[in-house]
């Protein structure tokens, strides 16, 4: 089973498009998740009706202070335990029963952590904790990575874990993470 995962848009709807043109074309993910900033670029999805998607808002969107629309995700997908957050830590706007990601992990509540918020991509383990960072679609980000975004392919044994490069459309990480237990 093949998840996608972008973040951080910012209103860049054509960057947002190509991602999910990628995702569904290239890498056959049958499932995307939106880790927030910008909430309401996610009605772009509705343009790739055959993809299943989740979304969380950024900590800046006014969604998030929403007590009806929950900050953080937490799915079983392809039978992994999966948050899906903007931050990776608590953050000040959160609301009260927000859980803290990181006590998530370190309490073993979680297998994969999907974050967005610093728009550095990454794919790093922590313990039994898979934590993936997709990056951004932004064409310009003071941070200097180009824009990017992640697929998971979720087996039986293992994760598979690529960074693609949103422009070339070729991964620039790719990381194998065989399940534990």
């Amino acid at each position: 089973m093949r998840l996608g995962l972008v973040s951080d848009s910012h209103g860049e709807l054509e960057n947002l498009r190509e991602a999910l043109r990628q995702l569904k074309e290239k890498w056959r993910v049958e499932i995307v998740a939106h880790l927030g900033d910008a909430w309401e670029d996610t009605v772009v999805f509705e343009e790739f009706s055959e993809l299943s998607y989740l979304r969380v808002p950024g900590v800046y969107c006014p969604p998030y202070r929403d007590p009806a629309v929950p900050n953080r995700l937490a799915k079983e997908i392809a039978g992994y335990r999966l948050l899906f957050t903007h931050t990776p830590t608590a953050h000040s706007h959160d609301l009260e029963g927000d859980p803290d990601p990181q006590l998530l992990a370190q309490a073993g509540k979680v297998d994969i952590i999907a974050f967005g918020h610093t728009h550095i991509p990454e794919i790093r383990r922590e313990g039994k904790v898979l934590w993936v960072n997709p990056g951004h679609l932004k064409s310009q980000d003071k941070k200097g990575h180009s824009p990017s975004y992640a697929v998971l392919e979720l087996e039986k044994k293992a994760v598979k874990v690529w960074l693609v490069d949103l422009l070339s459309s070729v991964p620039f990480a790719e990381e194998i993470f065989q399940r534990e237990g």
